[in-house]
């Protein structure tokens, strides 16, 4: 192999042993360092190979990540990791496998938060806001309505 080649070997497995990086990111950057195709198809496998790049490690950190310092919800997690081209086989297991309690209690303490600073005419108004909050956060609708149905949200 050439010079080249080793120099962006090298750069990229320190760039993949830094934090959790999916396979696309990994390319992505790589041909902003100005590699081949060749080189990209080469390093990529390299890496995959000795495990510093793993799509389910990835989704299972970048999935725990947005929920637990972000707040957001199973949809809205989905959408970003597909943006990350992380095939919906290996990540729907990973957010299958949440914890069904705390999601709901981080989504009753969303909306109790966000009670407290909306102000609407009736509770019907009140029920579409929180709805349409907790939506936006990428929270199922069924799940939404369950938490609503089972506190006192009027």
């Amino acid at each position: 192999m050439d010079a080249g080649y080793d120099i962006l070997l090298k750069r990229a497995a320190a760039y993949t042993s830094r934090q959790e990086t999916c396979r696309w990111a990994a390319e992505s950057k790589l041909r902003a360092w100005g590699a081949s195709s060749a080189q990209v198809t080469s390093i990529i496998a390299y890496l995959e190979q000795e495990h510093y790049i793993d799509e389910t490690r990835f989704s299972k950190s970048f999935a725990s990540d947005k929920f637990r310092f972000n707040r957001w919800g199973k949809v809205k997690i989905a959408q970003a990791l597909e943006a990350k081209r992380i095939p919906a086989s290996i990540f729907q297991p990973v957010l299958d496998a949440m914890d069904e309690d705390s999601y709901m209690q981080a989504v009753n303490e969303l909306l109790e938060k966000k009670l407290h600073e909306i102000t609407a005419k009736n509770k019907y108004e009140k029920q579409g806001k929180l709805i349409n909050f907790a939506l936006r956060r990428g929270f199922e609708y069924a799940v939404v309505e369950r938490v609503l149905n089972s506190n006192k949200y009027e």
